[in-house]
């Protein structure tokens, strides 16, 4: 089971950016396809990006044109840039991984490995 950490959250104003890592470790990284989620509280967890084995990317329309998702794979890490930030997108993030692109987008409670998570916060 690949091993995941998250880094890289912290307390920013509206209109910031930060950007996100997630490490990989225990398997070979460009095997898996990637997500990132985030869960706000109260809320449910939130598909925010997916990035394939080949590069190929999807992102939910709440952080479309703001964030971009990419990885190393030489580094074994997983990016999120998240620009203009709003204070809805407080939350915790975390990234998943899985050899299947399905599992990451539709069903990711059966992912196979998910990082313990990075707070967001932003304030108005």
């Amino acid at each position: 089971q690949v091993q995941l950490i998250e880094s890289g959250g912290g307390t920013v104003q509206a209109g910031d950016s930060l950007r996100l890592s997630c490490v990989a470790s225990g398997r070979t990284f460009s095997n898996y396809v990637m997500g990132w989620f985030r869960q706000a509280p109260g809320k449910e967890r939130e598909f925010v990006a997916i990035i394939g084995r080949s590069g190929d990317i999807y992102y939910s329309d709440s952080v479309k044109g703001r964030f971009t998702i990419s990885r190393d794979n030489a580094k074994s890490t997983l990016y999120l840039q998240m620009n203009n930030l709003k204070p809805d997108d407080t939350a915790v993030y975390l990234c998943a991984a899985d050899l299947k692109y399905y599992t990451i987008r539709y069903a990711p409670a059966g992912c196979e490995s998910w990082g313990q998570g990075t707070q967001v916060t932003v304030s108005s």
